[in-house]
């Protein structure tokens, strides 16, 4: 009887071994990364998740309310804000990118790397510039006696948040137009085909996945923002959350407009990709280097519109900067305060840079080498929190370590433990594209000789992928430093950042004291950019 038991046991133990096996592919990775990776993937995922179950929580009284009272507004002023940004980005970015790469527009290489330069201006800064010179108290008042519109309107707040939100637009268009086969105008312009009727019908096609990719960024970023939209005053579901939690501190209903917010932010990434499973392919056997195309006698019409939007995206905010910090820096603003907050800034980036460093090797490592359905739900869980909102980010840290870890609650580690949240993804797509570059033979040699994945990523794959790695970590130090959400919820009393003092002392008025690091942090945002220009 025993013997039979035994036998059952192995029989059962090799079919396990076998199904585990074939999940895997006949490939498995070791129990380790196995394990590590999961635990990351659970430390990313648990605050989306329990967002969802603290909004479960609510009784039918407070959906009731919540669904009466406040949903239906916020969700039209954040669609309507939404919409119209998307709309005037897409039409900046998309005319931007075609003038500059296929036109002959005078000095277009300098408008080239021009016009991605306000991605490096965070979007509360710049508004905090645009408040400073158009506000009820700012330098056109001062000149003129009254100012010329209301910067606190909505299309004031939708001027603002396009300026420096259409470079997502402009990049992503502009690599895709770089990459368009001239077979297809040629073809068509051969036939007798005007070239407005080429542009609207052959080539906006062919660009049609690319913007639409460039106008999610813009829309989940609108639905995301807190910080320039409540400076600039204007309610959106974000901000609506931001109020709910400090102000009322009301987790479950802060939960409810969350699990909406959620599931618009869900939807807006189901429509996008299922724009891009489309059929827009072109032949890349055949394909030549466009053709640079005369604009004749709209040549400086086109200089003028984009001249217009170097000054109000560019000019503008950094003569804003410059001037605004120089005289808080005549007024003392640079003193032991600011030196205190620059040291919270560094020290918070800098510990979860390298730890986003350290932890993205294994993960990169599993999913270049043990592609499976495990791995792929490892992946997207790692995701969610690059997906979701900033601010449905901190909701979730706050329920989960207030319930489980209250002593680690009011300390700067949930600050970087959100910070990690955040910007891992964007570490892991930097190591990602450069363990691509990693021949598997060389870690398969390893293996043949006797060594261990911990031997294999510390001394074969790591020295390899260094570069992606300090290129990633470099996004994740940077986007820390100008972080404002989640920092604005999460930090412990007496840890204010740059970004937080921005925001404050732009709030209370003090716009020289405000200037100064917003200056700072534009300048240090300058380099990953230079990043992204460089692999373009």
């Amino acid at each position: 009887m025993n013997f039979e038991n035994v036998k059952k046991v192995r029989l059962n133990s090799r079919t396990l071994r076998h199904v585990w096996n074939k999940i895997w592919f006949d490939n498995p990775p070791s129990n380790l990364i196995l394990f590590f990776s999961t635990i990351i993937a659970l430390f990313m995922f648990i605050p989306a998740l329990y967002v969802v179950f603290k909004a479960l929580e609510a009784d039918e009284s407070r959906w009731s309310l919540i669904l009466g009272s406040r949903v239906m507004p916020l969700l039209i002023s954040t669609f309507k804000l939404s919409s119209v940004v998307t709309l005037i980005t897409i039409v900046v970015g998309v005319s931007l990118a075609w003038l500059i790469n296929r036109t002959d527009l005078p000095f277009r290489n300098f408008f080239r790397i021009t016009s991605a330069l306000p991605l490096a201006i965070p979007p509360y800064v710049g508004a905090l510039t645009y408040i400073i010179v158009f506000g009820p108290r700012g330098v056109i008042r001062d000149i003129l006696g009254r100012a010329p519109f209301d910067i606190y309107s909505f299309w004031g707040v939708a001027m603002v948040m396009s300026l420096f939100t259409f470079p997502y637009v402009y990049l992503i268009v502009s690599s895709s137009i770089q990459r368009l086969n001239l077979n297809y105008e040629e073809a068509a312009l051969s036939c007798g085909v005007s070239y407005k009727d080429v542009f609207f019908k052959i080539i906006l096609p062919l660009l049609r996945p690319a913007i639409g990719s460039g106008a999610l960024l813009v829309a989940l970023y609108i639905f995301s923002d807190f910080g320039a939209i409540a400076m600039m005053r204007y309610s959106t579901f974000a901000s609506a959350i931001y109020h709910q939690m400090t102000g009322r501190f009301d987790m479950v209903g802060s939960s409810v407009l969350s699990l909406f917010l959620m599931m618009i932010t869900l939807i807006l990434i189901a429509l996008e990709g299922k724009l891009k499973r489309k059929n827009y392919t072109q032949s890349s056997k055949s394909a030549r280097r466009a053709k640079i195309v005369p604009l004749g006698k709209y040549k400086y019409v086109a200089l003028i519109f984009v001249l217009v939007v170097f000054t109000l995206s560019i000019v503008i905010p950094f003569s804003v900067l410059i001037i605004w910090s120089i005289r808080g820096i005549m007024n003392g603003a640079i003193n032991d305060r600011f030196i205190g907050f620059l040291q919270n800034s560094i020290y918070s980036a800098s510990v979860a840079t390298i730890i986003c460093m350290i932890v993205t090797i294994p993960l990169v490592y599993l999913k270049a080498r043990y592609n499976s359905l495990i791995g792929q739900i490892i992946n997207k869980m790692i995701y969610s929190g690059y997906v979701l909102p900033g601010v449905i980010t901190s909701l979730g840290i706050v329920v989960f370590f207030i319930r489980y870890f209250p002593r680690l609650y009011s300390t700067p580690f949930i600050v970087i433990a959100a910070y990690i949240i955040r910007f891992l993804p964007q570490c892991m797509k930097s190591g990602e594209a450069a363990i691509e570059l990693v021949p598997k033979n060389l870690d398969e040699a390893a293996k043949s000789l006797g060594k261990g994945e911990t031997y294999i990523l510390s001394r074969v794959i790591f020295p390899l992928i260094k570069p992606g790695i300090l290129s990633g970590g470099a996004l994740v130090f940077v986007n820390s430093l100008k972080e404002l959400t989640t920092t604005l919820i999460l930090r412990p009393a007496g840890f204010d950042t740059l970004a937080v003092r921005i925001w404050m002392e732009a709030s209370e008025g003090f716009y020289h004291l405000a200037a100064p690091p917003a200056l700072l942090i534009v300048l240090v945002s300058i380099y990953p950019l230079i990043i992204l220009l460089r692999k373009d």
